[in-house]
């Protein structure tokens, strides 16, 4: 037993027109439904279900969602994403990346890179403590 993938994201919004529009015309998403509270959107493989509610609570926390994109599309992608949202971090981690916020205040982040280049990245540098596990 164990899980296959990730199923979708679904996130409280205020407004979900302005959602709708922050995540097709901002982060090229292609929208598949709408109703009266809810819409469900594609970025790449990944199925988001924005939800309007009465309240959003934003994080006070690092919580985010990060999202990949080709390395030769990151700095046109960085700088349209840059114009249009806030940004809540500077890249301090392996990879590019930009880290930005949604019109109701979800952390998001744009990055290049996988999980093999971060273990890489962890395994030629000790120094910052890091154990990196390999599989069986």
């Amino acid at each position: 037993m164990s899980i296959t993938g990730l199923n979708h994201i679904t996130l409280a919004v205020a407004d979900l027109p302005r959602a709708v529009a922050f995540y097709v015309d901002v982060l090229g998403a292609t929208q598949r439904t709408h109703a009266a509270r809810s819409a469900y959107l594609e970025l790449g493989p990944i199925w988001l279900c924005l939800e309007q509610t009465d309240a959003v609570t934003p994080r006070h926390d690092d919580t985010h969602i990060a999202f990949s994109c080709a390395p030769d599309d990151f700095a046109r992608l960085s700088a349209h994403i840059a114009a249009h949202a806030g940004l809540w971090k500077e890249n301090r981690s392996e990879g590019a990346s930009l880290y930005f916020l949604d019109p109701d205040g979800h952390k998001l982040e744009l990055h290049i890179g996988d999980l093999q280049s971060r273990l890489a990245h962890y395994r030629t540098r000790p120094e910052k403590g890091v154990r990196v596990f390999d599989p069986d």
